[in-house]
């Protein structure tokens, strides 16, 4: 298998596309809306990805957070809260907040592992700040580092009590971007006492997590450069060094337009720069190709962690889903509305 999770264009597979997997071989798979209709369509999507792997585990990633990130929603899925919630709730009191986020994450892998999907690129640890880009905002736990990584915490063992997998992100920050990484590179001017105290602390408490997607920002104290997901400066310093993430480590979405070059230009420098997989979004074939063809097999230091990562998943535990989301539905209540 190579290096790399890809997307696809639609709710079911084309000849061209299976025969590219069959041929390429990624690691995993990450779906969006445009591949969702239906539980059982859904179901039968994920059949067809594995089977084109010869995989039966191959993963399976997903966005749901809740909030305006949510892949999965009514009317066949359930609406869940932004981040923004969690915190309110924790500021009233913290054990409400805690609650909160994991009967929220447990519920979601329900109705994740109902369907196949085993990994959620969830929790967040951005830490915003004020006149930072509102593409973080709601989605974030705070803006204080201790409380937004005990409700990262939280909504990890969420997940991981329902049997899917989470990835952390985006380290080693998005909070300060002053632009949306789809569509520009943002760059940060903080000087690294202040991203220390700060941005990096809210992933520190959450480095033994099994995953991390990295942040297209550029920290000019630390590389003027490079933006974090092809800097081998921050990979190795910051992201495995003051960090200390040694977990399996993803890019964000390689399409998007924070990063400079081809997308073979890209996935050869996320690589070098320390990442172990390339993630692909978009679902464009031409684009799928030019990743393949630049990423590496899946050996060494890389598969070693991909393996640990998988080896994590447990079965879920033993749940009342009436019953949670009867006290989550209480919960939003009290926080006011669903963010």
């Amino acid at each position: 298998m190579r290096a790399f999770i890809t997307g696809i264009s639609g709710l079911t597979l084309t000849s061209e596309e299976r025969d590219f997997l069959r041929a390429s071989r990624p690691w995993g798979f990450i779906l969006f809306k445009r591949n969702i209709d239906v539980p059982a369509q859904v179901i039968a999507l994920i059949d067809q990805l594995r089977a084109a792997v010869e995989n039966p585990d191959a993963p399976i990633l997903v966005d749901q957070e809740g909030g305006r990130v949510q892949r999965f929603g009514p009317p066949h899925w359930p609406a869940y809260p932004a981040g923004a919630v969690f915190d309110t709730l924790y500021d009233r009191e913290r054990a409400l907040g805690l609650r909160a986020a994991r009967l929220s994450a447990r519920l979601i892998a329900a109705d994740l592992i109902d369907l196949g999907v085993t990994v959620d690129c969830l929790p967040l640890a951005d830490v915003p700040v004020a006149g930072a880009d509102a593409v973080i905002g709601a989605r974030a736990y705070g803006t204080e580092p201790g409380k937004v990584a005990a409700i990262a915490r939280a909504v990890t063992e969420g997940l991981e009590q329902g049997g899917v997998l989470p990835v952390l992100k985006h380290i080693p920050g998005h909070g300060r971007a002053t632009a949306d990484t789809h569509f520009q590179l943002p760059v940060v001017h903080t000087p690294r006492g202040e991203l220390e105290r700060s941005d990096f602390a809210a992933f520190r408490p959450l480095a033994d997590l099994a995953m991390a997607m990295t942040a297209h920002v550029v920290f000019s104290a630390l590389d003027p450069a490079q933006p974090a997901t092809t800097s081998a400066t921050i990979i190795e310093q910051v992201i495995r060094g003051t960090i200390g993430f040694q977990g399996l480590l993803m890019s964000d979405d390689v399409s998007m337009n924070a990063l400079a070059g081809s997308i073979a230009e890209r996935s050869r420098a996320i690589i070098s720069a320390g990442c172990d997989m390339v993630l692909h979004c978009n679902g464009q074939l031409d684009e799928m190709r030019e990743v393949a063809r630049e990423v590496p097999e899946l050996t060494g230091r890389a598969l070693q962690r991909a393996n640990a990562a998988l080896a994590r998943r447990k079965a879920p535990q033993p749940f009342d889903r009436v019953a949670a989301r009867a006290e989550l539905d209480e919960l939003i209540g009290r926080a006011g509305a669903i963010a």
